[in-house]
């Protein structure tokens, strides 16, 4: 089959003919209609994420945004079957952990992350396995075709979880997102469709575009003004705002979204760091004390909440595919993750021809 392989960290991927998988007794595999090129994945081809264990080696497929139907399914699988439309999450988790147990499958003590570990091929490619299918394993239902829910991918799912479940957003709430690529455009999409105020922050005006398209109501050009928390405050008649968003995961983005901030507000850092970080931004720690401000960090969703995003979306009330920057091939997946180099991308790109 055809996979789009890293072949050395920072360098094109390879379209090449790899070997189809074969399913474990606990896996299935599936047959890829749709995946999502996410940031992640542009952090893990540079090798950003060495700090935290993750370092896909030579010979890794990448890909954690998929849709797709089971080709064949491994003889201890109970709830699949061949022609099944499923998607999983990117955050592979055991099923059996505390954690699994109690609701929080996206923080699994064995979570495996799809696409960035040789244990666990991604979905820029034809087929790919998931491993405890029973448990990771989601079916579609009927109304959610197969390029939506590769925009839902980790982005939206994880805009949904750090909005909804996090800072638990209320209707009439204003909310700051910060960064507006894939993530930050689907938590304006998302602040808006809930009923909450959102304000979209950037440096390009193309993305601060879309996010008016897609229901901020209002911008702030970064590159523009010398103060962004106190421009974002300003469009929210001169008050803190009640949630802000890091949705880039740099020390400006960071900063400027807790500092935007009123009194008792809820930060959401969705954004993970660049390589040279390790990790770690600092802090307005003494205004966070002073103002009660909490800080959440959000990471994907868990499988429980499914359900409910899948409703919202069958009821028009939540478009993802809004979010979508464009369609493309695999072969041209190499180009469009090295692109964002350069952030070139707005929205979410969706392969959907293999």
């Amino acid at each position: 089959m055809r996979a789009a392989v890293l072949e050395e960290h920072g360098e094109p991927l390879s379209v090449q003919e790899v070997d189809y998988p074969e399913p474990g007794p606990d896996q299935v595999v599936v047959e890829t209609e749709a995946c999502g090129i996410c940031r992640s994945d542009w952090h893990a081809w540079r090798g950003d994420w060495e700090w935290m264990g993750i370092s896909p080696s030579p010979g890794q497929i990448l890909g954690h945004e998929p849709a797709g139907v089971v080709s064949s399914v491994g003889g201890d699988v109970e709830t699949l079957s061949e022609g099944d439309r499923v998607t999983v999450p990117f955050h592979l988790g055991d099923g059996t952990c505390p954690y699994c147990q109690n609701g929080h499958s996206n923080v699994c003590e064995t979570s495996m992350p799809l696409g960035f570990l040789d244990a666990a091929p991604g979905a820029f490619a034809e087929a790919f396995p998931v491993r405890e299918a029973d448990f990771n394993a989601t079916k579609l239902p009927e109304g959610v075709a197969f390029e939506e829910m590769a925009a839902l991918g980790c982005r939206f799912m994880t805009a949904y979880h750090g909005l909804v479940d996090r800072a638990e957003i209320r209707p009439g709430d204003s909310v700051a997102i910060h960064g507006c690529g894939g993530v930050g455009l689907s938590a304006v999409h998302i602040a808006d469709a809930l009923g909450a105020v959102p304000i979209a922050v950037d440096v390009q005006d193309e993305k601060l575009d879309r996010a008016r398209e897609l229901g901020a109501a209002a911008t702030v050009n970064g590159a523009e003004v010398d103060n962004v928390p106190g421009e974002v405050q300003i469009a929210n008649d001169g008050q803190g705002v009640d949630v802000a968003v890091d949705a880039l995961g740099i020390q400006e983005t960071c900063s400027n979204a807790v500092k935007s901030l009123g009194k008792t507000g809820t930060h959401v850092q969705i954004g993970l760091t660049e390589g040279d970080t390790g990790g770690e931004l600092s802090l307005p720690v003494d205004q966070m004390t002073l103002q009660e401000i909490d800080f959440h960090g959000s990471y994907g969703m868990p499988l429980v909440r499914y359900d409910e995003l899948f409703r919202l979306i069958e009821r028009g009330t939540l478009e993802p595919q809004k979010i979508i920057g464009e369609t493309l091939s695999l072969d041209e997946a190499p180009q469009t993750l090295a692109s964002m180099d350069d952030f070139e991308t707005i929205g979410i790109p969706v392969i959907n021809e293999f």
